[in-house]
């Protein structure tokens, strides 16, 4: 037994790991980019979501990705039934399939938003690649910082259901208006202004509305 504790012990280093992670993110950006959703199939793994359109906060991003995919808006995931646990089943299912037929339904609620403006990459990661689903997503958040995920809250939010209605509206759903359930909720707004404070420079364009 160890009288004194040396963190050196306990820490895992894998001189191969950031290699493979490389792979993985290289092999996703490389995928062929589809409008949503795409067709169905099966299977889970991570997804990523670009923008076009006229949407004014958005201009910057949208210039960028007119000539190449090159800013998420969003990134996420969609792990198989008991990854958590350990228990993981359900490869054949349509997780990340429905994942992003969800988001499709919320984006074209949206007032403001059009669904022609938005294309996804994705890659499914199936039997011992789903280990690599969190790593993917987290290295994409860190690299890309997308708007969705990181200053602006709320896009992969669902209605709360009867009883959780006293609920603030999400900055996403103050930004972006028209999600049938969100008229059901009593909590307070965020004002257009403070999100949009929020956000970095270099992300908005040089004129705002």
């Amino acid at each position: 037994m160890s009288t004194s504790f040396d963190p050196a012990q306990h820490t895992f280093k894998s001189a191969g790991f950031q290699k493979v992670v490389n792979e993985a993110i290289t092999f996703f950006i490389e995928t062929p980019v589809y409008p949503l959703p795409p067709e169905p199939f099966a299977g889970p793994g991570v997804y990523a979501l670009y923008y076009t359109g006229s949407f004014p906060y958005y201009a910057k991003i949208a210039a960028a990705n007119r000539s190449a995919y090159r800013q998420p808006l969003y990134v996420g995931k969609a792990a198989p039934e008991g990854w958590r646990t350990g228990r993981t089943v359900g490869h054949e299912t349509r997780k990340l399939y429905q994942r992003l037929r969800e988001h499709t339904r919320g984006i074209e609620q949206a007032e403001n938003l059009d669904i022609r403006d938005f294309r996804c990459h994705l890659m499914i990661l199936m039997e011992d690649e789903t280990n690599l689903i969190s790593v993917v997503e987290s290295e994409l958040f860190r690299h890309y910082a997308p708007l969705w995920n990181t200053y602006i809250d709320g896009f992969g939010n669902h209605d709360p259901g009867k009883g959780r209605y006293n609920q603030a509206v999400s900055e996403w759903d103050a930004l972006h208006p028209g999600r049938s359930w969100v008229s059901k909720l009593t909590g307070q707004t965020p004002s257009i202004a403070d999100i949009i404070a929020k956000i970095p420079a270099d992300l908005l364009p040089s004129t705002l509305p």
